[in-house]
């Protein structure tokens, strides 16, 4: 009885394995809804698979270095930036651009080549869980007939959203982020500085539980121009976060604590004029305060944009009953903020696209999460029902 014990026990682990990995929780993300050709700034979330420089982080995902320095508030910028190497494990947020493809958001400006050891696994984890193997594969059509080749080129999807950039009225940039094992909402939400309820609701999460793998849109408060009466410029500065106009010459920053946009002179290598305000002392970000009796006057030196090469400012006037500090100064600081993320570092589609099958829709994130729940219960059966069986030869 033991020796067709023995010869059964192969098939039995088999068909356990395979059943198994039928019950496996398929990873979620969100799909955002889009019927228009434009696209918006958004941001990645990507931990490092293993030790990179920043150049290397920049042509794996076609962006450029200064803009990886500048989502992560790195500064200031020197020749050797591009060389610093990150730990494996470091968070990095990574810019792009989320456009609109086959009527979802979607990023597809990446691009891989292929190496003689490639495999679609080996390549979807170089992007540390931003886009699975069999995305990559029914992307770009990969078959028997058209398998991987060395030199050949791959459309990286990448999973991005817009919603308007807004949230609760606010501006907002929104990032993927993989869920890594051990995290909840809560503690996700308390990473990013936003809230439980702002996940699950952005998410079209019926319920609290996420597993690893999970790709979650998360919404970064963020500095716009839009009110700042800026000519022909506008931009968008996530929180904790900078970015350089102006050829290089201006640094604009989204300050943490009040997310206001500040600008000052970037201070950087290069030849900047007009950086001062017309009839003034006040350079572009300085201020003075002057006391009168009645409260203080504050006189500062704004940014208005730049026009054929020339940096335009002007002087804005206010007074207060209260002074916003005790003395009168003038000097604004050029250092970054203070990231309130760790220092290392989407409506949904009513019919998802057969372009990308893995995304779901609100009501699949819903089934897969409780098909998951099942597959542990019936493998929890099957584990007891094993051991019967083989107490019973066994006896």
């Amino acid at each position: 009885m033991r020796n067709y014990l023995q010869f059964l026990w192969p098939q039995i682990l088999g068909f356990l394995l395979l059943l198994a990995g039928l019950c496996l929780v398929q990873t979620k993300s969100t799909i955002e809804a889009c019927n228009s050709s434009d696209s918006c700034p958004s941001l990645l979330s990507y931990l490092l698979p293993w030790d990179s420089k920043f150049s290397e982080i920049a042509t794996r995902f076609h962006v450029n270095v200064p803009d990886i320095l500048a989502s992560n508030s790195v500064f200031p910028i020197t020749p050797s930036s591009a060389q610093q190497i990150l730990s494996a494990k470091s968070l990095v947020k990574i810019p792009i651009s989320c456009s609109c493809v086959d009527g979802i958001r979607r990023s597809i400006s990446t691009t891989y080549t292929v190496h003689a050891a490639d495999t679609l696994a080996s390549i979807s984890d170089g992007y540390g869980g931003l886009v699975s193997a069999e995305q990559i594969k029914s992307v770009n059509s990969i078959n028997a007939t058209n398998p991987l080749t060395s030199g050949g080129t791959l459309v990286i999807p990448l999973p991005c959203t817009c919603f308007n950039n807004v949230n609760n009225g606010g501006t907002a940039i929104y990032m993927s982020y993989v869920v890594q094992r051990g995290e909840s909402l809560e503690s996700i939400a308390t990473m990013f500085g936003t809230t439980f309820y702002d996940l699950e609701t952005v998410n079209g999460l019926g319920e609290d539980a996420v597993d690893p793998g999970d790709i979650l849109s998360v919404p970064i408060a963020a500095c716009s121009s839009a009110t700042l009466n800026w000519y022909n410029e506008s931009m968008m500065v996530p929180n904790g976060s900078y970015t350089l106009t102006a050829s290089n010459c201006i640094k604009c920053t989204c300050e943490s604590m009040d997310i206001k946009m500040r600008c000052v002179p970037s201070g950087l290598d290069i030849p900047c004029y007009n950086l001062r305000c017309k009839g003034s002392n006040l350079v572009i970000g300085d201020e003075y305060v002057e006391h009168s009796k009645t409260g203080c006057n504050v006189s500062q030196c704004v940014y208005r944009g730049h026009r054929g090469g020339k940096i335009l400012s002007s002087m804005n006037n206010s007074s207060y009953l209260q002074c916003p500090d005790n003395r009168s100064h003038s000097g604004a600081s050029c250092s970054p903020s203070t990231s309130p993320y760790p220092a290392d570092p989407f409506v949904m589609s009513p019919k998802p696209s057969p372009f990308l099958p893995l995304p779901v829709s609100k009501a699949a994130l819903r089934t897969r999460a409780s098909s998951g729940r099942l597959g542990q219960v019936l493998i929890n059966v099957l584990q007891l029902f094993l051991l019967e069986f083989i107490l019973y030869f066994l006896v």
